[in-house]
């Protein structure tokens, strides 16, 4: 929860916890608040003048988000779960479940903050005493009994400290009299402080939704007491990179976007039934910019795919492939612009991959996805290549030939150099390019060697070959399908889209400084320049992935740097 500590020695300061996009920040303040010429605080007040806690608290909120201003704008959802920490659990008023009321007791019973919001509206103040479009906390619940029988009652508080409901069970509402003497002399209290009464019934028809926030997701699932796990990762949209945008948006580069393994795994002592289990993921963006209301939000939403054993062991990103032949698991994906998207599953114990995204693509934004359960595991998928060959590839390149040339030709060398890796794909019969003869240069091979030579011996084993055979057969199948005239080059555009189909997130520029190094003065292609180019690409990926500890850089002494950037 909210910690707060209080400084000595000099001027009295106060430092206050925030749980800020996954860490707990402390933000210093001292005990000066503004105030108008009467003295009188202009913001958070309380009723006993000699309170403050409010007031500094409001102040350290407003130097975390940028200024006073800056708190003028926002959810209470956001407010809620930067004081705790905690998981928010939304449930639209319009379509609140049956059971709303026990959901309202075992949030009270739990200490969870709550908040709610009434509908826009033309008026500020209605004539029910209502603002629109404002902001309001749940401070308590009571069922108490009528001479007609029971009535579900919810305690609201305008944190202004003043404007009430005027309907039923308002301060000055007829109704008190329907209660006993002691009910009516423990609950109503006839002040204008800005808190109040009003039946449930009235409250799903007078606002919008409410936001409970928990420290523990367990709200929805009836398993008080029990153990949940919590993992947290952090990710970035970049554009021309990882910003592929929604699934519908942007046909085709929704495998762009930042994509997360997930194992739900089965929890023996669960009171539900152990084919299903209840899972909490939570996408928040963040943006740059200290001052909340210099950027405003995103339309953010995440997907959830079932993936099939073929994926289950690997750690690569899913190809571009995947997402046209299988439908997500949250069907109906909802885009909000709002800092967070929270939804509530209950999942088969299985493997699941998680894709946030914006609805739009090219969007750039930072952002943090929670994942909340009984038992999970949590990982970034690394790598981007998912190599899937076909049938008719397979059966021309990977069997006969493997068996009746390069067993044999390893029998004599165990280990070839550059010139012997020229001879071999030089003379293989690539009958997929009848129209003309591929032909690698030693250079190419020396390339090529340069970087899968994993010990530095100058030679390939019989190992380091068929790595570099089943990627030549993936390229081989990549560059046939985008070489639409069969021209044997790929010009920009085309190359653009081959790198796509491998699985590659690579931005633009990146592309095009690659058909600089690697083309012909037209900037053309060729197979052979194609391969050596997405060889650089992948390995140098994983190179980074390997090396890094942070997922944002790496430190490496003078002697593997040169060894990483001349003999590769």
């Amino acid at each position: 929860m909210l910690c707060l500590l209080l400084w000595l020695g000099g001027a009295e300061q106060l430092a206050l916890w925030f749980w800020h996009f996954g860490e707990w920040i402390d933000v210093v303040v001292d005990d000066r608040l503004p105030v108008n010429e009467a003295g009188e605080l202009l913001f958070v007040s309380s009723v006993d003048k000699n309170v403050f806690w409010g007031a500094l608290l409001e102040k350290a909120y407003a130097k975390l988000y940028g200024s006073y201003e800056d708190l003028q704008i926002g959810q209470v959802s956001e407010a809620l779960v930067d004081f705790t920490g905690g998981v928010n659990t939304r449930i639209k008023l319009a379509e609140a479940p049956p059971g709303l009321w026990d959901i309202l007791t075992r949030a009270t019973y739990s200490r969870s903050l709550m908040g709610c919001q009434t509908h826009l509206g033309t008026t500020k103040v209605l004539k029910n005493g209502l603002v629109a479009g404002h902001a309001y906390t749940v401070t308590g619940i009571r069922k108490v009994t009528c001479q007609y029988g029971p009535e579900n009652l919810v305690r609201l508080r305008n944190p202004w400290g003043k404007i009430e409901w005027k309907g039923d069970w308002s301060d000055s509402s007829y109704n008190w009299e329907l209660l006993s003497p002691k009910e009516k002399i423990l609950l109503r209290k006839k002040k204008e402080d800005g808190e109040f009464w009003m039946s449930l019934r009235d409250f799903k028809i007078h606002f919008v939704d409410l936001v409970i926030c928990k420290l523990t997701p367990d709200l929805m699932s009836q398993e008080d007491g029990k153990k949940w796990m919590y993992s947290l990762k952090s990710g970035r949209w970049v554009k021309g990179s990882t910003a592929g945008g929604s699934l519908g948006f942007c046909n085709g580069n929704f495998w762009m976007n930042p994509q997360y393994w997930l194992s739900v795994l089965p929890v023996e002592d669960s009171k539900k039934s152990p084919s299903t289990c209840n899972v909490v993921i939570s996408l928040m963006q963040k943006h740059s910019t200290k001052h909340r209301n210099r950027a405003p939000h995103l339309f953010i939403g995440f997907l959830l795919y079932k993936v099939g054993l073929q994926y289950q062991e690997s750690n690569r990103k899913l190809p571009p492939g995947f997402f046209t032949r299988h439908q997500p698991v949250n069907r109906h994906q909802v885009f909000l612009d709002e800092r967070e998207v929270t939804h509530d599953f209950h999942l088969e114990p299985c493997v699941y991959v998680i894709v946030p995204s914006t609805l739009e693509p090219q969007q750039e934004s930072e952002f943090i996805l929670r994942v909340f359960s009984r038992k999970h595991i949590l990982r970034e998928m690394g790598g981007n290549t998912s190599f899937t060959l076909s049938k008719e590839i397979v059966d021309r390149y990977e069997g006969k030939i493997w068996e009746d040339f390069f067993t044999k030709h390893f029998e004599q060398n165990p280990e070839i150099n550059a010139v012997q890796l020229q001879r071999i794909l030089n003379n293989i019969s690539w009958r997929n390019f009848q129209s003309f003869r591929l032909n690698f240069s030693l250079d190419s091979c020396q390339g090529i060697l340069a970087l899968l030579d994993l010990n530095a011996t100058g030679t390939l084993s019989i190992q380091e070959f068929r790595v570099l055979w089943k990627r030549l057969l993936f390229y081989l199948e990549v560059f046939q399908k985008r070489d639409t005239n069969r021209s044997g080059k790929l010009d920009l555009v085309e190359l653009h889209a081959a790198v796509q189909e491998t699985g590659i997130s690579l931005s633009n520029e990146v592309c095009n400084l690659m058909a600089i190094r690697y083309g012909d003065p037209d900037l053309q292609i060729s197979f052979e320049s194609f391969v050596c180019f997405m060889l650089r690409v992948e390995i140098m990926g994983e190179a980074f992935r390997n090396l890094t500890q942070d997922g944002k850089g790496i430190y490496l002494r003078e002697s593997e740097w040169m060894m990483m950037t001349l003999y590769s």
